[in-house]
Protein backbone atom coordinates (compact mmCIF):
# COMPACT_ATOMS: atom_id res chain seq x y z
CA UNK A 1 0.00 0.00 0.00
CA UNK A 2 2.84 2.20 1.34
CA UNK A 3 4.55 1.74 -2.07
CA UNK A 4 1.04 2.13 -4.23
CA UNK A 5 0.96 5.62 -2.93
CA UNK A 6 4.38 6.84 -3.48
CA UNK A 7 4.00 5.39 -7.28
CA UNK A 8 1.18 7.66 -7.12
CA UNK A 9 2.09 10.00 -5.83
CA UNK A 10 5.45 10.45 -8.28
CA UNK A 11 3.38 9.27 -11.48
CA UNK A 12 1.18 12.91 -10.77
CA UNK A 13 4.13 15.18 -9.24
CA UNK A 14 6.39 14.07 -12.54
CA UNK A 15 3.75 16.27 -14.50
CA UNK A 16 5.60 20.13 -13.79
CA UNK A 17 8.95 18.69 -15.26
CA UNK A 18 7.24 17.13 -18.32
CA UNK A 19 5.05 19.61 -19.12
CA UNK A 20 7.69 22.93 -18.33
CA UNK A 21 9.97 20.58 -20.87
CA UNK A 22 12.46 20.93 -18.53
CA UNK A 23 12.89 17.47 -18.05
CA UNK A 24 11.19 16.44 -21.50
CA UNK A 25 11.76 12.23 -20.84
CA UNK A 26 9.16 10.35 -19.36
CA UNK A 27 11.37 8.41 -17.27
CA UNK A 28 13.74 10.71 -15.92
CA UNK A 29 11.03 13.12 -14.93
CA UNK A 30 9.23 9.98 -13.10
CA UNK A 31 12.78 9.12 -11.36
CA UNK A 32 13.70 12.69 -10.05
CA UNK A 33 10.21 12.84 -8.13
CA UNK A 34 10.35 9.26 -6.72
CA UNK A 35 13.59 10.45 -5.89
CA UNK A 36 12.52 13.51 -4.68
CA UNK A 37 9.31 12.02 -2.75
CA UNK A 38 11.79 9.26 -1.09
CA UNK A 39 14.28 11.42 -0.60
CA UNK A 40 16.78 9.80 -1.97
CA UNK A 41 18.33 12.62 -3.10
CA UNK A 42 19.77 10.73 -6.79
CA UNK A 43 19.14 13.28 -9.94
CA UNK A 44 19.43 13.53 -13.76
CA UNK A 45 19.99 17.07 -13.92
CA UNK A 46 23.58 17.99 -14.75
CA UNK A 47 23.28 21.81 -14.60
CA UNK A 48 19.76 22.46 -12.46
CA UNK A 49 21.08 26.28 -11.83
CA UNK A 50 19.45 27.59 -15.35
CA UNK A 51 15.82 25.67 -14.37
CA UNK A 52 12.95 28.32 -13.46
CA UNK A 53 12.59 28.93 -10.31
CA UNK A 54 9.04 27.43 -10.02
CA UNK A 55 10.76 23.93 -10.92
CA UNK A 56 13.34 24.05 -8.78
CA UNK A 57 11.12 24.93 -6.06
CA UNK A 58 8.68 22.02 -6.68
CA UNK A 59 11.86 19.76 -7.07
CA UNK A 60 12.73 20.72 -3.56
CA UNK A 61 9.31 20.99 -2.51
CA UNK A 62 9.03 17.06 -3.47
CA UNK A 63 11.49 16.33 -0.65
CA UNK A 64 9.84 17.92 2.49
CA UNK A 65 6.76 16.38 1.49
CA UNK A 66 8.52 12.82 1.46
CA UNK A 67 10.31 13.94 4.63
CA UNK A 68 7.20 14.40 6.37
CA UNK A 69 5.28 10.86 4.96
CA UNK A 70 8.61 9.34 6.13
CA UNK A 71 7.98 10.76 9.87
CA UNK A 72 4.58 9.81 10.48
CA UNK A 73 5.10 6.26 8.92
CA UNK A 74 8.26 5.65 10.84
CA UNK A 75 6.91 7.47 14.20
CA UNK A 76 2.97 6.85 14.19
CA UNK A 77 1.93 3.55 11.62
CA UNK A 78 4.30 1.22 11.62
CA UNK A 79 5.57 0.92 15.63
CA UNK A 80 1.60 -0.29 15.50
CA UNK A 81 2.16 -2.60 13.08
CA UNK A 82 5.50 -4.92 14.05
CA UNK A 83 7.66 -3.31 11.08
CA UNK A 84 11.01 -4.33 11.12
CA UNK A 85 11.37 -3.87 15.01
CA UNK A 86 9.71 -0.46 15.41
CA UNK A 87 7.88 -1.35 18.22
CA UNK A 88 10.63 -0.03 20.34
CA UNK A 89 9.08 3.54 19.77
CA UNK A 90 5.96 2.39 21.45
CA UNK A 91 7.43 3.90 24.28
CA UNK A 92 9.01 6.74 22.62
CA UNK A 93 6.04 8.70 21.14
CA UNK A 94 2.28 9.29 22.74
CA UNK A 95 0.85 6.59 21.20
CA UNK A 96 -2.58 5.68 20.95
CA UNK A 97 -4.62 2.90 23.09
CA UNK A 98 -6.54 0.35 21.62
CA UNK A 99 -10.20 2.24 21.61
CA UNK A 100 -8.82 5.36 20.91
CA UNK A 101 -6.69 4.21 17.81
CA UNK A 102 -7.74 6.73 14.81
CA UNK A 103 -7.63 10.03 17.19
CA UNK A 104 -4.30 9.77 18.94
CA UNK A 105 -2.63 8.61 15.53
CA UNK A 106 -3.78 11.81 14.27
CA UNK A 107 -2.81 13.85 17.16
CA UNK A 108 0.32 12.37 17.24
CA UNK A 109 1.40 12.74 13.78
CA UNK A 110 0.09 16.47 13.73
CA UNK A 111 2.54 17.36 16.84
CA UNK A 112 5.55 15.81 14.18
CA UNK A 113 4.18 17.33 11.48
CA UNK A 114 4.37 20.68 13.87
CA UNK A 115 7.74 20.09 15.21
CA UNK A 116 9.11 19.67 11.55
CA UNK A 117 7.96 22.64 10.26
CA UNK A 118 8.81 24.29 13.16
CA UNK A 119 12.67 23.82 12.52
CA UNK A 120 11.65 24.46 9.14
CA UNK A 121 10.85 27.88 9.73
CA UNK A 122 14.08 28.16 12.03
CA UNK A 123 16.45 27.24 9.46
CA UNK A 124 15.01 29.29 6.70
CA UNK A 125 15.23 32.03 8.72
CA UNK A 126 18.96 31.40 9.80
CA UNK A 127 20.39 30.86 6.16
CA UNK A 128 18.46 34.34 5.16
CA UNK A 129 20.87 35.69 7.77
CA UNK A 130 23.76 34.04 6.12
CA UNK A 131 22.95 36.21 3.27
CA UNK A 132 21.21 33.47 1.08
CA UNK A 133 18.18 34.58 -0.62
CA UNK A 134 14.31 33.51 0.26
CA UNK A 135 14.20 30.50 -2.57
CA UNK A 136 17.99 29.22 -2.08
CA UNK A 137 17.11 29.19 1.78
CA UNK A 138 13.75 27.47 1.82
CA UNK A 139 14.57 25.26 -0.77
CA UNK A 140 17.98 24.04 0.66
CA UNK A 141 15.98 23.88 3.86
CA UNK A 142 13.98 21.59 2.30
CA UNK A 143 16.63 19.30 1.24
CA UNK A 144 17.96 19.39 4.66
CA UNK A 145 15.51 18.72 6.92
CA UNK A 146 13.90 15.53 4.49
CA UNK A 147 17.64 14.74 4.38
CA UNK A 148 17.46 14.54 0.65
CA UNK A 149 19.64 16.83 -0.90
CA UNK A 150 18.22 19.03 -3.71
CA UNK A 151 19.87 22.25 -4.19
CA UNK A 152 20.03 24.83 -6.62
CA UNK A 153 23.52 25.32 -7.43
CA UNK A 154 25.36 22.79 -9.24
CA UNK A 155 28.32 22.60 -6.76
CA UNK A 156 25.67 22.34 -4.01
CA UNK A 157 26.19 24.19 -0.92
CA UNK A 158 30.04 24.36 -1.84
CA UNK A 159 28.89 26.93 -3.98
CA UNK A 160 28.46 29.64 -1.61
CA UNK A 161 31.84 29.15 0.58
CA UNK A 162 30.45 30.28 3.41
CA UNK A 163 31.97 29.00 6.82
CA UNK A 164 28.35 30.27 8.47
CA UNK A 165 26.34 28.60 6.07
CA UNK A 166 28.31 25.23 6.00
CA UNK A 167 27.61 25.14 9.74
CA UNK A 168 23.63 25.85 9.60
CA UNK A 169 23.54 23.44 7.35
CA UNK A 170 25.54 20.96 9.20
CA UNK A 171 23.40 21.69 12.42
CA UNK A 172 20.08 20.99 10.97
CA UNK A 173 20.90 17.76 9.22
CA UNK A 174 22.22 16.45 12.65
CA UNK A 175 18.84 17.30 13.92
CA UNK A 176 16.95 15.87 10.61
CA UNK A 177 18.95 12.44 11.53
CA UNK A 178 17.79 12.32 15.19
CA UNK A 179 14.43 10.84 16.17
CA UNK A 180 11.55 13.58 16.02
CA UNK A 181 9.77 12.05 19.03
CA UNK A 182 13.16 13.49 21.01
CA UNK A 183 12.71 16.67 19.89
CA UNK A 184 9.24 16.81 20.47
CA UNK A 185 10.05 16.01 24.55
CA UNK A 186 12.85 18.60 24.71
CA UNK A 187 10.34 21.20 23.06
CA UNK A 188 8.14 20.21 26.03
CA UNK A 189 10.86 20.78 29.01
CA UNK A 190 11.72 17.19 28.90
CA UNK A 191 15.46 18.97 28.31
CA UNK A 192 17.66 15.45 29.07
CA UNK A 193 14.85 13.52 26.10
CA UNK A 194 18.36 13.04 24.55
CA UNK A 195 21.13 12.44 26.52
CA UNK A 196 18.72 9.73 28.14
CA UNK A 197 18.53 7.92 24.67
CA UNK A 198 21.09 5.11 23.80
CA UNK A 199 20.77 5.61 20.25
CA UNK A 200 21.22 9.58 20.05
CA UNK A 201 24.26 9.21 22.71
CA UNK A 202 25.66 6.55 19.53
CA UNK A 203 24.59 8.77 16.68
CA UNK A 204 26.52 11.73 18.19
CA UNK A 205 29.64 9.67 19.21
CA UNK A 206 29.89 8.10 15.57
CA UNK A 207 29.96 11.36 13.83
CA UNK A 208 32.51 13.13 15.88
CA UNK A 209 34.61 9.93 15.92
CA UNK A 210 34.36 9.23 12.07
CA UNK A 211 35.26 13.25 11.84
CA UNK A 212 38.38 12.68 13.90
CA UNK A 213 39.71 9.53 11.99
CA UNK A 214 38.59 11.33 8.67
CA UNK A 215 40.64 14.54 9.42
CA UNK A 216 43.63 13.31 10.60
CA UNK A 217 43.36 11.23 7.02
CA UNK A 218 42.64 14.80 5.10
CA UNK A 219 44.48 17.23 7.47
CA UNK A 220 47.07 17.58 4.27
CA UNK A 221 44.73 17.94 1.60
CA UNK A 222 43.62 21.70 2.76
CA UNK A 223 47.28 22.87 3.13
CA UNK A 224 47.29 21.91 6.85
CA UNK A 225 44.18 24.61 8.28
CA UNK A 226 42.95 22.62 11.17
CA UNK A 227 39.90 25.08 10.36
CA UNK A 228 38.96 24.06 6.90
CA UNK A 229 39.91 20.46 7.71
CA UNK A 230 37.04 20.18 10.23
CA UNK A 231 34.70 22.39 8.82
CA UNK A 232 34.80 20.24 4.93
CA UNK A 233 35.20 17.04 7.05
CA UNK A 234 32.25 17.35 9.87
CA UNK A 235 29.87 18.86 6.84
CA UNK A 236 30.52 15.87 4.82
CA UNK A 237 30.20 13.12 7.71
CA UNK A 238 26.82 14.70 8.84
CA UNK A 239 25.51 14.90 5.24
CA UNK A 240 26.78 11.26 4.68
CA UNK A 241 25.71 9.80 7.96
CA UNK A 242 22.07 11.27 7.73
CA UNK A 243 22.18 10.32 4.04
CA UNK A 244 21.30 13.88 2.90
CA UNK A 245 24.04 14.48 0.12
CA UNK A 246 25.21 17.94 0.54
CA UNK A 247 28.23 18.87 -0.53
CA UNK A 248 30.90 21.40 0.38
CA UNK A 249 33.90 18.96 -1.40
CA UNK A 250 34.24 15.96 -3.49
CA UNK A 251 35.18 13.71 -1.28
CA UNK A 252 35.84 10.99 -3.82
CA UNK A 253 39.33 12.90 -4.34
CA UNK A 254 40.01 12.04 -0.89
CA UNK A 255 41.99 9.03 0.09
CA UNK A 256 40.59 5.46 -0.53
CA UNK A 257 40.33 4.86 3.81
CA UNK A 258 37.92 8.20 4.08
CA UNK A 259 36.13 7.49 0.85
CA UNK A 260 35.38 3.92 1.99
CA UNK A 261 34.49 5.26 5.41
CA UNK A 262 31.91 7.19 4.39
CA UNK A 263 30.34 5.07 2.18
CA UNK A 264 29.98 2.41 5.20
CA UNK A 265 28.47 5.53 7.29
CA UNK A 266 25.86 6.36 4.14
CA UNK A 267 24.93 2.50 4.53
CA UNK A 268 24.59 3.15 8.40
CA UNK A 269 21.87 6.09 7.99
CA UNK A 270 20.51 8.05 10.72
CA UNK A 271 18.29 7.01 13.88
CA UNK A 272 15.39 5.76 13.49
CA UNK A 273 12.12 7.88 13.63
CA UNK A 274 14.75 10.94 11.42
CA UNK A 275 14.05 11.71 7.81
CA UNK A 276 17.20 10.11 6.78
CA UNK A 277 17.44 6.47 5.35
CA UNK A 278 20.47 3.90 5.91
CA UNK A 279 20.12 0.80 7.94
CA UNK A 280 19.24 2.79 10.86
CA UNK A 281 21.27 3.10 13.92
CA UNK A 282 18.99 1.44 16.08
CA UNK A 283 18.76 -1.54 14.02
CA UNK A 284 22.41 -1.76 14.53
CA UNK A 285 22.58 -0.90 18.39
CA UNK A 286 20.06 -3.94 18.56
CA UNK A 287 22.06 -6.35 16.81
CA UNK A 288 25.21 -5.71 18.24
CA UNK A 289 23.69 -5.76 21.75
CA UNK A 290 22.15 -9.48 20.69
CA UNK A 291 25.17 -11.17 19.35
CA UNK A 292 26.62 -9.63 22.61
CA UNK A 293 24.70 -10.96 24.57
CA UNK A 294 24.38 -14.70 22.77
CA UNK A 295 28.33 -14.76 23.70
CA UNK A 296 27.84 -14.25 27.34
CA UNK A 297 24.53 -17.03 26.81
CA UNK A 298 27.95 -19.36 25.88
CA UNK A 299 30.19 -18.25 28.73
CA UNK A 300 27.47 -18.85 31.19
CA UNK A 301 24.30 -21.06 29.85
CA UNK A 302 22.48 -20.71 33.04
CA UNK A 303 22.20 -16.66 32.58
CA UNK A 304 18.89 -14.71 31.94
CA UNK A 305 20.64 -12.08 30.11
CA UNK A 306 17.65 -10.27 27.96
CA UNK A 307 19.04 -7.45 25.47
CA UNK A 308 18.11 -3.36 26.61
CA UNK A 309 17.55 -0.49 25.15
CA UNK A 310 17.48 2.50 27.51
CA UNK A 311 17.61 0.67 30.04
CA UNK A 312 14.33 -1.49 29.27
CA UNK A 313 14.08 -4.84 28.04
CA UNK A 314 13.35 -5.61 24.46
CA UNK A 315 10.72 -8.30 23.57
CA UNK A 316 12.22 -11.49 21.66
CA UNK A 317 9.56 -10.28 18.63
CA UNK A 318 11.39 -7.02 17.65
CA UNK A 319 15.22 -8.87 18.11
CA UNK A 320 13.45 -11.73 15.43
CA UNK A 321 12.08 -8.71 13.32
CA UNK A 322 15.38 -6.79 13.19
CA UNK A 323 17.63 -10.10 12.20
CA UNK A 324 14.91 -10.95 9.53
CA UNK A 325 15.74 -7.33 8.45
CA UNK A 326 19.12 -8.18 8.05
CA UNK A 327 18.72 -11.35 6.67
CA UNK A 328 16.58 -10.03 3.95
CA UNK A 329 18.87 -7.27 3.41
CA UNK A 330 21.85 -9.41 2.97
CA UNK A 331 20.44 -11.73 0.56
CA UNK A 332 18.67 -8.71 -1.37
CA UNK A 333 22.30 -7.54 -1.46
CA UNK A 334 23.67 -10.67 -2.71
CA UNK A 335 21.44 -11.28 -5.24
CA UNK A 336 22.24 -7.72 -6.98
CA UNK A 337 25.77 -8.58 -7.04
CA UNK A 338 25.05 -11.94 -8.81
CA UNK A 339 23.72 -10.61 -11.44
CA UNK A 340 25.96 -7.78 -11.54
CA UNK A 341 28.42 -8.60 -14.30
CA UNK A 342 30.95 -6.60 -12.48
CA UNK A 343 33.48 -5.53 -9.45
CA UNK A 344 31.44 -5.38 -6.01
CA UNK A 345 32.08 -1.35 -6.41
CA UNK A 346 31.28 -0.98 -10.00
CA UNK A 347 27.68 -2.64 -8.33
CA UNK A 348 27.45 -0.74 -5.43
CA UNK A 349 28.57 2.54 -5.63
CA UNK A 350 25.95 4.04 -8.04
CA UNK A 351 23.43 1.29 -6.77
CA UNK A 352 23.45 1.03 -2.50
CA UNK A 353 23.11 5.29 -2.42
CA UNK A 354 19.34 4.55 -3.92
CA UNK A 355 19.23 1.62 -1.55
CA UNK A 356 19.77 3.67 1.38
CA UNK A 357 17.97 7.17 0.07
CA UNK A 358 20.99 8.84 -0.34
CA UNK A 359 22.34 11.21 -3.14
CA UNK A 360 25.31 10.30 -4.95
CA UNK A 361 28.27 11.81 -4.75
CA UNK A 362 29.00 14.82 -7.22
CA UNK A 363 30.98 13.18 -9.51
CA UNK A 364 28.63 9.96 -9.20
CA UNK A 365 25.64 11.66 -10.52
CA UNK A 366 26.63 12.44 -14.40
CA UNK A 367 26.47 8.65 -14.30
CA UNK A 368 22.58 8.57 -13.96
CA UNK A 369 22.11 8.76 -17.56
CA UNK A 370 23.58 5.93 -18.37
CA UNK A 371 21.88 3.96 -15.81
CA UNK A 372 18.67 2.00 -16.32
CA UNK A 373 16.02 4.73 -15.27
CA UNK A 374 13.03 2.28 -14.18
CA UNK A 375 15.58 0.08 -12.19
CA UNK A 376 17.04 3.07 -10.12
CA UNK A 377 13.24 4.10 -9.53
CA UNK A 378 12.41 0.73 -8.09
CA UNK A 379 15.84 1.02 -5.61
CA UNK A 380 14.58 3.79 -4.40
CA UNK A 381 11.19 2.58 -3.71
CA UNK A 382 13.04 -0.33 -1.95
CA UNK A 383 15.17 2.15 -0.04
CA UNK A 384 12.14 3.89 1.43
CA UNK A 385 11.21 -0.11 2.68
CA UNK A 386 14.61 -0.74 3.99
CA UNK A 387 15.28 2.47 5.47
CA UNK A 388 11.66 2.72 7.51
Amino acid sequence: MVTFAWLTLSFFGSFPFVLSGAIPSETDAFFETISGFTTTGASILTDSEHLPHGILFWRSLTHWIGGMGIIVLSLVILPFLGIGGMQLFKAEIPGPVADKLAPRITETAKILCSVYMLFTVIETLLLMLGGLSFFDAICHTFGTMATGGYSTQNASVGAYHSFYIDGVITFFMLLAGTNFALHYRFLKGDFRAHIRNHEFLFFIGLVGLITLFICCDTFFVYDKDPIATLQKTLFQVASILTTTGYATADYELWSPSSEFTLFMLMIVGGCAGSTSGGIKIMRIHLLAKFVLNELRRHLHPQAVVPVRMNGEPVSREVVTNVLGYFIFLSYFSCSAYCRCRCSAWTCFRPSAPAWVRSAPPITTRTCLRSASGYSLCLCCLDGLKFSL
